[in-house]
């Protein structure tokens, strides 16, 4: 991974809903292969913030490059292939469908065969398709979800769900991945398995990686920069031990430490 590198720059992006203003004029940079933490009170816009980058929302003003190319007008399902996925805060997957299956669904962006090929399961559809399976298996021992793999997503612990989201995530191959609260509603335990899954995959695939998150002990252990946001601003961004120590970020969390 080279770290002198940009994989990621907001420029001056704001964004309204009517009359109210989500965000206003948020600026910054994220270097490939870094771990960058985005935080705030609630109704900071860091989801705004999120659905901005990966394209569910249009700011009306600043833009947003990728790789040094210009996304901001680009739909999610561009974005997608370019290399940028996600989670969400609310979980959103395919309740009625296995784990195994949801995570096939996320491949359907790297899949070549017409519907004809599909439809017969012959020669070259047949290949791809063992060759996805290939590489959602290696998804599923990697997050240690071998137990769960055929089991319907309905059934599953919110925990485990949060799992099977991230895993979706990783079947579309990022290069980029947004984790939207990705630790919320779990125990200890299940929050130190995310953590140690974020923290495997930033380290064996250089993936970057951008997320959102309240627990702030483990933003500090784990990201090299954090931006905090305050309505919609930007208030303060730095390596976490200048953030810690910033008034304005102390000041947005109601004179509690973070």
């Amino acid at each position: 991974m080279d770290q002198s590198k940009v994989k990621l720059e907001v420029k001056a992006i704001s964004l309204s809903f009517g009359g109210i203003r989500a965000l206003t004029g948020v600026s910054f940079r994220v270097q490939e292969g870094a771990i960058f933490a985005i935080i705030g009170p609630n109704g900071a816009g860091k989801t705004s913030l999120i659905n901005s980058i990966n394209g569910f929302y249009s700011p009306q003003e600043g833009s947003i490059l990728f790789e040094d190319q210009d996304i901001t007008s680009k739909p999610p399902y561009q974005r997608a292939k370019l290399g940028i996925s996600r989670t969400f805060q609310n979980i959103a997957l395919y309740t009625n469908m296995t784990a195994l299956d949801n995570l096939m669904a996320a491949r359907h962006i790297h899949m070549k065969s017409n519907m004809l090929t599909g439809a017969l399961f012959w020669g070259s559809a047949r290949a791809e398709e063992i060759a996805h399976r290939e590489r959602v298996e290696e998804i599923i021992d990697f997050l240690e979800m071998e137990g769960i793999r055929k089991t319907v997503v309905g059934n599953l612990s919110y925990g485990l769900r949060k799992r099977v989201e991230l895993g979706r995530a990783l079947a579309l191959e990022p290069t980029l991945l947004l984790l939207d609260e990705p630790m919320a509603g779990m125990n200890v335990e299940e929050k130190e398995d995310m953590a140690r899954f974020i923290l495997d995959i930033h380290e064996r695939q250089g993936t970057t990686i951008v997320l959102i998150e309240h627990d702030m002990g483990l933003v500090m252990d784990i990201s090299q920069r954090v931006v905090a946001l305050d309505f919609g601003r930007k208030i303060a961004e730095g390596t976490p031990d200048e953030i810690k120590r910033n008034e304005a970020v102390i000041k947005a969390y109601l004179g509690q430490e973070v």
